[in-house]
């Protein structure tokens, strides 16, 4: 009987806290049971959600209300989005809250002189880039999963995508943020102005701290210029100098325009079109590298020509050996779907291992050979693809090597991020860190580093009640 007993009190414990919470956001959104377990923690794995429920409050204010609650109760809380992290950010234990952002995803404000949209957290990248295009705008950070990850999700993580070349990150979009502390205050910084140094910019603190220093509710994001004529073309390149020459190529030829450089290896390239059979190829798999070219411009007439001028003059300095332009928005998106087939790739190398990191870009070529090289000494049968947006330094690697198993998933972490460290590389260019690149934090972060991200963690969330575990090392308050 003792030992069920401190059981029971959690039990009530964290019944009379959800009780306390539903008096907030209403018992409809306290979802507990099955109806959190039908939930999937990411879309990858496809986990059930083990939290002890979740909480979905419709706006600041009761958001503020439920974290005031945790923070007496000194209950932890794991915030959700959109979900389609790849780093494990988003699980929760059974002894944690789920807090969903779902209910708050109206677009607030539109500013066409400005130039800003305001928009709650839960708001989704696709809604926000569509209610900018209907005033003549564009909101420029796009991703794959625009349709499902969430503004507060894409702040969370400071999400990159196809456009950093030239747009650059989500930190560069944002003007200014709401969020609520661990214990419930509001910390409002809704800034609307492109200048403002009154201060610490305390709205950066926020910005891919993964939910675990505050939970982002509002945004002021930046908008920019429409750019209605796109020019697309996939090339190939015969070696990977040819592909860096190609980058400074086609920046200098485009004058500002080029706003997408994504690099495929034939390993990428091969599997998604010949091998699997999942794409048509629109250049033969013949050659070690590919890269998808996207240019961005206002007149449709001299931009055409324009990029078209760019690619005749890569293929007379041998940079490019053969090229197509896409000549449709269909065949557009054709080409990016092998860039973005994502599930292609599970299917071919299930159990997959995904991996997104950066380093400089003139090392790319001889690390992902040492890779390459690493795994298939370990694993002969194994599979390293590499792709990416490498015009901004940032390179993703999917690897399967036949086993789940976590002492084989930590081989294959190691292999893959210890070259990193002498290179200046970083274990995350985009995704974050989560609990799944916790533990090799060190090899792109020194000691000082590590030890001011914990010193700002106890600062703001002394009870570490956001996202516990997540992100800094184990001692980290």
């Amino acid at each position: 009987m003792p030992d069920t007993m401190p059981d029971k009190e959690a039990k009530r414990r964290m019944d009379a806290l959800l009780k306390e919470i539903a008096e907030r956001v209403g018992p409809a959104n306290v979802l507990v049971g099955d109806d959190v377990t039908a939930r999937r923690v990411d879309w990858l794995t496809g986990s059930p959600c083990r939290a002890a429920a979740i909480v979905r409050p419709a706006t600041t204010a009761e958001l503020a209300a439920v974290m005031r609650a945790c923070h007496a109760a000194r209950q932890p809380v794991v915030t959700h989005g959109g979900l389609t992290g790849l780093v494990h950010g988003a699980e929760a234990a059974p002894d944690e809250l789920v807090i969903s952002l779902e209910r708050m995803n109206a677009i607030e404000a539109l500013d066409p002189v400005g130039g800003t949209l305001t928009a709650q957290a839960g708001v989704p990248l696709q809604r926000v880039q569509e209610a900018a295009e209907e005033i003549g705008l564009q909101f420029p950070v796009d991703l794959g999963a625009r349709g499902s990850c969430t503004i507060g999700g894409n702040i969370a993580t400071n999400a990159g995508g196809i456009r950093v070349i030239r747009y650059g990150m989500m930190r560069q979009q944002v003007l200014g943020l709401e969020a609520v502390l661990a214990d419930g205050r509001v910390v409002g910084s809704m800034n609307h102005m492109l200048k403002n140094n009154a201060g610490f910019d305390l709205k950066q603190m926020f910005i891919g701290s993964e939910g675990t220093l505050g939970i982002v509710t509002r945004a002021v994001l930046r908008l920019q210029p429409a750019t209605p004529d796109v020019q697309t073309a996939l090339v190939a390149c015969p070696d990977f100098t040819a592909l860096t020459g190609l980058l400074g190529h086609m920046g200098r030829e485009l004058g500002g325009s080029l706003a997408a450089f994504e690099a495929m290896w034939q390993s990428h390239y091969r599997l998604l079109t010949e091998t699997s059979g999942r794409h048509l190829p629109p250049l033969a798999p013949s050659a070690p590298f590919y890269v998808i070219v996207e240019s961005l411009g206002c007149a449709p007439d001299s931009h055409a020509e324009l990029f078209a001028r760019a690619l005749e003059g890569a293929l007379d300095q041998g940079l490019v050996v053969d090229a197509v332009l896409a000549q449709s928005d269909t065949q557009r998106q054709g080409l990016w779907a092998i860039r973005e087939d994502i599930e292609g790739l599970i299917q071919a190398l299930a159990p997959l291992f995904t991996f997104d990191v950066s380093l400089p870009i003139p090392a790319m070529e001889d690390y992902v050979a040492e890779v390459e090289a690493a795994i298939h000494h370990t694993w002969p049968e194994g599979r390293v693809v590499a792709f990416g947006h490498l015009g901004d330094g940032n390179l993703h690697l999917s690897v399967g090597v036949g086993s789940a198993d976590p002492e084989v998933r930590r081989a294959v972490e190691t292999a893959v991020y210890a070259p990193l460290s002498p290179l200046g590389g970083s274990i995350s260019a985009e995704h974050g860190i989560g609990l799944e690149k916790r533990d090799f934090l060190s090899l792109s972060r020194n000691a000082e580093e590590i030890a001011l991200m914990r010193t700002l963690k106890q600062a703001l969330d002394p009870l570490d009640l956001l996202n516990r575990h997540k992100v800094l090392p184990p001692g980290a308050a």
